[in-house]
């Protein structure tokens, strides 16, 4: 353990105001120097630097193959929330706005429909979740604001797409999210 010096320079035995503080400050229950702290700035509490609203199309993303580790759908208040995990990083992708919930489902090209009056379509590309992901592939959310429905339309040729059905056109907040990495849809569900 390293050992602290301390060195006092002018100290006498005679009495003076800085000997009384010391003194004071010693029958106070204080047996060495004080020593505060520097300033630190506490950490940006999560979900307060979100991006804003916005009624357009997203991409983004990084090249690199991934595969698809988790999906979720969640509300919250003022949003419903989808989700899509990876094991690695969020690879390239397009969140596109559609006017109608209507589908392409994968390679065999037929059209499916899910709940609402408006869909989303999320593509990944590079990507997979055949030997990554196990869980469900069709969410029903009839009690959310606006997300009522998210199915997996295609895993092919390194292509992931997921279909989201809308109760209503809504604006949208996409980000991206590390540790583990994310991509996240937030969709309006109040006014502002």
């Amino acid at each position: 353990m390293a050992g602290l010096s301390i060195l006092l320079l002018g100290c006498s035995a005679t009495s003076s105001p800085t000997a009384a503080v010391s003194s004071n400050t010693a029958s106070a229950g204080r047996t060495g120097p004080v020593i505060s702290p520097p300033p630190v700035t506490p950490p940006t509490p999560p979900g307060t630097n979100l991006p804003a609203f916005a009624c357009q199309d997203a991409a983004g993303g990084s090249a690199g193959i991934v595969g698809v580790t988790a999906v979720r759908v969640d509300q919250h208040a003022g949003y419903d929330r989808f989700v899509l995990q990876f094991d690695s990083q969020v690879p390239v992708y397009t969140v596109k706005r559609q006017a109608k919930p209507v589908f392409t489902q994968g390679a065999s090209g037929q059209p499916i429909t899910l709940s609402g009056t408006a869909g989303v379509l999320v593509t990944v590309h590079s990507a997979s979740q055949s030997g990554t992901y196990s869980g469900p592939t069709d969410y029903t959310q009839a009690g959310f604001p606006v997300l009522k429905e998210a199915r997996l339309t295609e895993d092919f040729e390194g292509t992931v797409a997921w279909g989201l059905g809308l109760g209503s056109p809504a604006c949208m907040r996409v980000f991206t999210l590390t540790g583990p990495a994310r991509l996240v849809i937030d969709f309006v569900t109040t006014s502002s």
